[in-house]
């Protein structure tokens, strides 16, 4: 069922399994929190693949590593010769002979697809420019955590419709029963073909997706607010364009206002609610916002869980190198 895949997008998995991750997910973070030991992957060496930069996914996979008592080896964009001397199968197969798992975060999908083909050894995608599926786990992770169920909740993104964070997010929501609503400028606007996917997939679960340039209306009855940066890794030149398309997407105290019932926040993070960072001054400099997808006051409010969800990024990444490379007995989902 999970042993020996590899995780390269939520669409590979069924709903049920989907939703066993989630619920392992939350089991293994009451195993950490009571101390009780749990090294799946005892004996193991693990790659840690890095063509982009990360704080929370490099710390995730290493703490994972080390709770399930694998040896976690990190390889930076500068360290390896991935795609510049060495072809991605003849460095899969280098890696797969010497790793029991690796870990890839990069830019190309193609990238981790080729990967997974030709390591032989489980592949998971820590973020690429078309996915982001181990972030998944934990933001429904967080979701259940805080409502107690998925079934019959509302999340709505504002922002970037077409990034792999919004992507994704509409996946997992129809392979949860979680409504996902995309609120963006229609120039941003998720691709059509996936959409039509995503809600073909939504019809067995009773979730309902939907995609509109309304962000108003479309946060009245959201049970979640998500955002993600405006700009993603690689897009630097896009700052001024996606400044002026998604300021009327910020999540701030006038668009939640508008919300009926009880909500949280929710961020993959980094966040650029302040000027605390060189993006952050930049823009300020350039464009004259000092906040940009979320105002400090939401960041800093009680409905906030983006710290929360963080966390969650390292036990929904251990049940996932657990269940695929732990051996584990897995009642047939």
């Amino acid at each position: 069922m999970f042993q020996d895949r590899s995780f390269l997008k939520i669409i590979d998995f069924t709903p049920a399994e989907v939703k066993y991750l989630v619920d392992f997910s939350i089991h293994l973070k009451d195993l950490k929190q009571r101390g009780i030991p749990h090294e799946y992957l005892k004996g193991q060496n693990i790659a840690l693949l890095f063509e982009k930069t990360s704080t929370r996914t490099r710390a995730a996979f290493t703490v994972a590593c080390n709770d399930l008592g694998a040896a976690p080896e990190y390889l930076g964009a500068n360290d390896i010769q991935l795609g510049k001397k060495e072809s991605v199968e003849d460095t899969a197969k280098v890696l797969g002979r010497m790793f029991d798992g690796i870990e890839f975060r990069g830019f190309k999908q193609e990238v981790a697809e080729g990967l997974a083909e030709h390591a032989g050894v489980p592949v998971w995608n820590g973020l690429t420019d078309a996915w982001h599926p181990t972030q998944m786990i934990a933001d429904y992770m967080t979701i259940k955590e805080e409502f107690g169920k998925l079934e019959g909740l509302k999340l709505v993104y504002c922002g970037d419709g077409r990034n792999n964070v919004a992507n994704s997010l509409m996946v997992a929501g129809a392979k949860l029963g979680v409504s996902v609503t995309i609120a963006s400028p229609k120039e941003l606007f998720p691709d059509e073909e996936l959409v039509e996917s995503v809600r073909e997939i939504a019809k067995e679960t009773g979730s309902v997706i939907e995609v509109t340039d309304d962000i108003n209306s479309a946060v009245v009855d959201a049970n979640i607010l998500y955002t993600d940066v405006w700009v993603s890794m690689g897009e630097e030149d896009k700052f001024e364009e996606r400044v002026k398309l998604l300021k009327p997407y910020q999540i701030n105290k006038e668009l939640t206002d508008r919300i009926e019932g009880d909500w949280i926040l929710l961020h993959c993070l980094p966040a650029f609610h302040d000027t605390e960072t060189q993006y952050g001054k930049m823009v300020e400099e350039n464009w004259g916002l000092s906040e940009m997808e979320v105002t400090d006051e939401v960041f800093r409010s009680e409905n906030a869980r983006q710290f929360q969800q963080a966390e969650n990024r390292m036990h929904s990444i251990k049940a996932i190198m657990a269940v695929t490379n732990g051996n584990l007995f897995i009642p047939r989902v």
